[in-house]
């Protein structure tokens, strides 16, 4: 952050205009916009605040970035956390995430409409894409001069060059017939004078992105949106654990009480904004008992189908260097030959060395000598992985259990199973992929079944009897309560969801600022 910037402070005492839990992608924007628009604002996160310098490539030492407090996995194929999570620190998930930027496919928000399965968004992607541009031209995305499936998309920084897995995915996609161009990525490829930050450096493509960002290449909310906040009167409070929503005698939020260095706190408020993901704001929720007339809170957990195919080549891939996932086909977004509704999005796979053996240990039953001979053709593997959609399904759900954490709350228990639409859609995945890197020589293909991203638990939606707020984020219940994060979405749609809730983030913000 800008270092001649003095962060503002409130007391306790005072009544600020809104509380926001959570300072990644759906409350970092949101902030930034009710701070710019004069009003008093407070962020609580429960992680600490990171330096750019701070970080590192090391994949044990950056585990820090990840919130790592124990969420309990249940169902059919219950869900590998850790890495795969949410993150904890000035910033949110925004610190570890891919950068993978892609648009929501416009057929996505109408999926029920289309196909009488799943559920349509309120709105449709006309209504978002002003907030998409916003948020591209903001934060700074990269992409291709032109886009195959969008000739209309512009992008204002050329992509990074791309690494060998980039390379092999191309060649891959020639072989079968399939389009593909450099994947939108929330970096920045030359040095910029961020507003109310300062100097971001071009991306050195060094291929660390899950790990930090060290010169803020990486567009994340440490370096565009909290900046800006602060910059407008927002107070960062970081370290802060939210465990108690204060009420008055007609239901409405008067406070938040926290706590920070093992001190009980208490910040009042007119508003509260929910920003915590789609775990820690149910998990808020439900321990509170509140927002709840739907009986929707915790329910449709859903993530991203994200099937892996790996193959082996005889040359060196490295698939540790360079920007992971440069290369995105949208050809699949609707197979002719599909059995499943919706579709998926494919993106070539770079990884770190203990991430991909983690991977693989969790896909395959092998071990010993077989397995470690896996392991050692590392740097000869590239990768490939889809987004999927997924449906909502009421089996799949969060709800609180009898163990308590470290704070003496509930820990959450999350249920997720495939349906058979999932399971079709990974087999179509699984043998497409496949099929792809053996028309260019890999061997020892191997698939990896896996499930990414934390999506729905407080569905929006225009009926309060079956959602838990109303399509711009305001909870049906409590006037002064809102949700700006991912657990609002209605279905996974087929994307990785970063931009999609910096783009909803914004909306929410508008919308708070005409009441």
């Amino acid at each position: 952050m800008n270092s001649t910037i003095v962060m503002k402070t409130f007391a306790e005492t005072d009544i600020v205009d809104a509380v926001v839990i959570g300072s990644g992608a759906g409350g970092a924007p949101l902030a930034a916009e009710l701070a710019r628009n004069g009003k008093t604002v407070v962020v609580l996160e429960a992680g600490p605040a990171f330096t750019a310098m701070g970080h590192t490539p090391d994949e044990i030492a950056a585990r820090e970035l990840y919130w790592l407090h124990e969420r309990l996995s249940a169902g059919t194929n219950p869900q590998a956390f850790g890495g795969n999570n949410s993150g904890t620190g000035l910033g949110g998930s925004l610190l570890h995430y891919g950068a993978f930027m892609p648009r929501m496919d416009a057929r996505d928000f109408h999926l029920h409409t289309e196909t009488g399965k799943g559920v349509d968004w309120p709105f449709g992607l006309n209504e978002l894409l002003p907030y998409i541009e916003r948020v591209e031209s903001f934060i700074g995305v990269s992409g291709p001069e032109s886009y195959p499936w969008d000739p209309n998309r512009r992008y204002a920084y050329p992509p990074p060059p791309a690494n060998s897995a980039a390379l092999k995915m191309r060649e891959a996609c020639d072989a079968l017939g399939l389009r593909h161009a450099d994947g939108p990525a929330a970096l920045i490829t030359r040095k910029i004078e961020q507003p109310h930050f300062g100097t971001r450096h071009g991306c050195a493509n060094c291929g660390a992105c899950h790990q930090g960002c060290r010169n803020n290449a990486k567009s994340g909310a440490d370096n565009t949106w909290l900046p800006m906040a602060v910059a407008h009167g927002a107070e960062l409070r970081p370290g802060c654990f939210a465990h108690t929503i204060e009420r008055d005698s007609s239901g409405r939020v008067t406070g938040v009480v926290y706590r920070q260095n093992g001190i009980e706190h208490r910040q009042k408020c007119a508003t509260l904004v929910l920003a915590a993901g789609a775990v820690e704001t149910p998990r808020l929720l439900l321990t509170n008992g509140l927002a709840n007339s739907s009986g929707q809170v915790g329910q449709n957990y859903m993530t991203h189908v994200s099937t892996q195919v790996w193959g082996e080549f005889d040359e060196d891939i490295r698939p540790n260097r360079g920007y992971p996932s440069l290369t995105i086909t949208e050809d699949m977004m609707r197979p002719k030959d599909a059995d499943f509704v919706g579709g998926y999005l494919i993106q070539s796979l770079g990884m770190m060395p203990a991430t991909w053996g983690q991977n693989l240990a969790r896909s395959t039953t092998t071990r010993g000598p077989a397995f470690a001979r896996a392991l050692a053709g590392y740097n000869r593997s590239a990768g490939m992985g889809i987004n999927g959609e997924c449906l909502p399904r009421p089996e799949n759900r969060l709800t609180l259990s009898n163990e308590k954490d470290a704070f003496g709350i509930p820990k959450p228990l999350i249920e997720h199973s495939y349906g058979p639409n999932e399971w079709a859609m990974h087999n179509h995945a699984a043998n497409l992929l496949s099929r792809m890197w053996e028309a260019i020589g890999a061997k020892d293909i191997r698939v990896i079944d896996r499930a990414a991203h934390m999506i729905g638990t407080c569905r929006m939606g225009t009926d309060a009897g079956s959602n838990v707020v109303n399509p711009e984020g305001r909870s049906f219940d409590i006037d002064n309560l809102w949700i700006s994060d991912h657990s609002i979405f209605p279905s996974a749609a087929a994307a990785n969801p970063a931009l999609a809730i910096m783009s909803l983030s914004l909306r929410t913000a508008d919308a708070m600022l005409k009441t």
